[in-house]
């Protein structure tokens, strides 16, 4: 098993630099100068992949033309999956969804193998998980490529030594802490986030977005779970509805998941 790992890590290491970042002069002449006109970035980051949640979500993010960010664990949908707490007790999509919602295109990043705590786990065993995580989405999830991809910690609890590690399987990772992080740039590889549970999250998310648009710049990456009823600490889907509507309507706003703010830098 550790040589089965070791050789698919050094694989991972060495293709990492061959990612693919082509795209059209004119797609990006466009995101360039986006960017340069947003000076607050606003990426709302729904974890768990409950069923009902993420397909309302993908919803309410098309109705005002955005792409949602969703980050799935690997393994919940397959029988005998032990939930990690109640709030889990909520079902799944799964990959034929996942690769539904990433046609019509959202954003679907890594939650997890199965939705540990790295904190309480060795190097070895934390690292291990991520590696068995890659290897489902690799295989499950379609034009999926670890170098382009954003590990989301569960519980956005991660390590030092899993920090350092990471950036050379994947493009960057998301973890706890502030929930402003400075604008999209190059070498960017740790994204850190706020959320709050287990009761609703609409005043608190709204205080966050205000603590944002008070600054001169800056990107807000927040985690949010479910939606109405579902998961810890939910968001009420018609209070996502109106959010949506105001912030495109503010002029140096942009809505955008995490992955594309990165790849577009």
């Amino acid at each position: 098993m550790i040589k089965k790992h070791s050789r698919r890590e050094a694989l991972r290491t060495l293709g990492l630099g061959a990612v693919s970042a082509v795209c059209a002069s004119a797609s990006l002449a466009a995101g360039i100068s986006s960017l340069q006109k947003k000076k607050h970035f606003i990426t709302l980051s729904f974890d768990d992949g409950f069923k009902k949640s993420s397909m309302r979500t993908a919803e309410i993010f098309e109705k005002h033309k955005l792409s949602a960010c969703i980050n799935v664990i690997a393994t919940a949908h397959l029988p005998g999956f032990k939930l990690p707490n109640e709030y889990h007790n909520v079902p799944v999509g799964d990959f034929g969804l996942w690769n539904e919602l990433k046609e019509r295109g959202h954003e679907l990043m890594m939650h997890g193998y199965k939705h540990a705590n790295k904190t309480q786990l060795s190097f070895a065993e934390g690292k291990d998980l991520v590696l068995r995580c890659i290897d489902i989405f690799y295989k499950e999830l379609r034009k999926f490529e670890p170098g382009e991809s954003i590990f989301n910690f569960p519980f956005n609890a991660s390590t030092p030594e899993l920090e350092q590690w990471l950036p050379t399987q994947v493009k960057a990772f998301r973890t706890g802490g502030s929930s402003i992080n400075p604008l999209p740039h190059h070498g960017q590889v740790k994204l850190t986030c706020t959320s709050f549970g287990p009761g609703n999250i609409d005043q608190h998310l709204e205080s966050e977005i205000n603590k944002l648009l008070a600054q001169p710049s800056g990107w807000l990456i927040y985690n949010t779970h479910g939606l109405d009823e579902e998961g810890w600490g939910p968001l009420t889907s018609t209070v996502l509805d109106r959010l949506l509507e105001r912030l495109s309507s503010i002029e140096t706003v942009e809505i955008i998941p995490a992955g594309v703010a990165l790849f577009r830098i």
